[in-house]
């Protein structure tokens, strides 16, 4: 190429990377349904690359939580229970014997007959199970075919790695030393390349649709996961531009590192509390190290998953227990049990729904399954004494709801008292508002609880009936919605008119362009991946609480999303 080319994607993770590109090609197999001669010595073949893929499987799962984190490492956990499903696993067996066919041909079948049924499910959960039986698939075929397994940790140069798509095995696998950013074909912000480069700190932009079509190995390369750009075959110019862009965002991240111990006040002085979000106690080393001022939400279904039993009371006490010393005094809250919806746990062997995100999850399950709900809150009691902890219910629709999760909390309570167990005594109980009949009542709520968190992730997909992961209906899910705006609204100004305060878990609580108006809103706190606390308090040093107070109100006139982020970046964001 004589000149540059310049692809649009969706930037994934921020920071500038320039180098050559290394193009992450999967294996072909060539799959064709021949006849075997003995179908046990096949079956016994498919067994042995099982056994070879378990293997590497773990070894994944440990290198990646020692790394990234016990949630990071949750997908290769799902890839291990998919290797070990009966319903995948024997209907391959059954396929060799009853029918004689080679292993790689009946796993290719049988893989690719669940993964069609699962894309076409319109569920954030299912989509990523699809994912999920692709990636295992790969996995065992290459076994099959005596290929050696592609692995991006064998790369030890500076290289830019681009690819159709990033599966769970090849980013855990990335060295940030030497993978300086990827490119993808395809994807977005909440896809698991995504989220996997965001904890790598590398820059990424996926979503391009065709770059693997139109790279060459070796070929220099600019990723730009500020704005989602990326450039093939840059002229001496623009990688000047570049490279000077790269050193103005790090030098930026360096002074943001200043502010790791400083409290997250705005330009006139007012506090905000920025929290982390965590799904296991590993996370808590990225909490600390980016100074966050607390938990403002601990996903406690981490605990439960990836196993073949519900954890136990002493389990959970430790975990929590950890946390709660970890964070020195600072306001930790913990979402009890989660589960439902885009998480489910096998053991469990719940009934399939037709709409699992409108069924029997999170505190619903939890009043269903008592027994189960009341360890947890015995663990969370017991723990208490040792930290600032505040518990919270997700997915409350109903006053019912509330008060007999209240009344199941104060009974295991008692109990501990009465066994001499000593149990805090300024423990605050809240909920998450993400129904929009939760936040249209937020009035009658509030009575009853110490405060709320927003999550906003499903308020805005049931506020507005489109699920965010239906590439057709997606362009719905809208943040800034002038409905959404409103209903954040109402649920801060009826807290703060009964002395209590809000917090906000979902995305949108670390979105530069909603912080201020969160900001303006009134919100107490903001709570984020750990990641986002520094640019956010970096943000909020630079915005004025009363003029965004001042200011927000005008918003409402809006009709629309794209009307507000214009206002709002024509007003705050460079």
């Amino acid at each position: 190429m004589s000149s540059s080319t310049v692809l649009q994607g969706v930037a994934a993770a921020q920071g500038v990377a320039i180098a050559k590109a290394f193009l992450h090609e999967e294996p072909t197999f060539d799959i064709v349904a021949s006849k075997v001669e003995s179908v046990e010595d096949e079956v016994q073949r498919f067994d042995e690359a099982l056994a070879i893929s378990k293997q590497e499987l773990s070894k994944i799962k440990d290198e990646t939580e020692e790394k990234m984190g016990a949630d990071k490492a949750e997908i290769f956990a799902a890839h291990l229970l998919v290797l070990a499903d009966p319903e995948l696993v024997d209907a391959v067996k059954d396929k060799i014997r009853t029918e004689q066919y080679n292993a790689g041909f009946a796993l290719n079948e049988v893989a690719t007959m669940f993964i069609t049924m699962f894309e076409n499910m319109d569920n954030e959960y299912m989509k990523e199970r699809a994912a999920d039986i692709y990636d295992v698939k790969t996995r065992v075929l290459s076994h099959l075919f005596g290929f050696e397994a592609t692995s991006l940790a064998t790369i030890t140069e500076e290289t830019i790695v681009i690819a159709h798509d990033l599966t769970p095995s090849d980013t855990a696998q990335i060295n940030p030393e030497y993978v300086k950013g990827f490119a993808t074909n395809i994807g977005g912000r909440t896809s698991h390349s995504a989220i996997m480069s965001r904890s790598l700190e590398i820059p990424a932009v996926v979503g391009t649709k065709k770059i693997t079509e139109q790279i060459e190995n070796g070929m220099t390369i600019i990723v730009d996961g500020l704005d989602g750009t990326v450039i093939l075959n840059p002229t001496a110019q623009e990688i000047k531009q570049y490279e000077e862009k790269r050193a103005s965002f790090l030098k930026e991240k360096e002074e943001w590192k200043k502010l790791v111990n400083e409290k997250t006040l705005t330009s006139d002085g007012a506090h905000v509390e920025l929290a982390a979000n965590i799904g296991t106690t590993n996370d808590l080393e990225g909490v600390i190290k980016n100074g966050a001022e607390g938990v403002g939400l601990f996903r406690t279904e981490f605990l439960y998953m990836g196993r073949d039993e519900l954890p136990s009371e002493e389990e959970q006490y430790e975990a929590y227990k950890t946390v709660l010393e970890k964070m020195e005094g600072k306001p930790v809250v913990i979402r009890t049990l989660d589960i439902g919806g885009d998480k489910e746990l096998p053991y469990l062997d719940l009934p399939e729904e037709m709409n699992p995100f409108l069924g029997l999850r999170a505190v619903r399950l939890c009043l269903e399954m008592p027994d189960m709900f009341r360890v947890q809150l015995r663990a969370l009691l017991r723990a208490s004494s040792f930290g600032n902890l505040k518990i919270m219910f997700p997915m409350i629709a109903a006053m019912e709801e509330l008060r007999q999760a209240k009344v199941i909390l104060q009974e295991e309570k008692d109990k501990l008292i009465t066994e001499g167990i000593e149990v805090s005594d300024s423990i605050e109980i809240g909920i998450m508002v993400e129904i929009p009949s939760t936040a249209a009542a937020a009035d009658r709520f509030v009575k009853e609880v110490d405060f709320f968190s927003i999550g906003t992730n499903d308020l805005i997909q049931y506020t507005l009936a489109a699920d965010r992961m239906n590439e057709r209906v997606s362009y719905l899910y809208q943040p800034y919605h002038p409905a959404i705006i409103r209903l954040i609204k109402n649920v801060i100004d009826v807290a703060h008119q009964e002395g209590k305060w809000v917090g906000m878990c979902g995305e949108m609580a670390g979105d530069e362009v909603a912080i201020p108006i969160l900001l303006g809103l009134g919100l107490d706190e903001f709570s984020m991946s750990a990641t986002s606390i520094l640019p956010a308090r970096n943000q909020l040093l630079q915005l004025s609480k009363q003029e965004t107070a001042e200011w927000v109100t005008s918003l409402l006139a809006f009709d629309t999303s794209e009307e507000i982020e214009q206002e709002v970046r024509t007003r705050f964001l460079p």
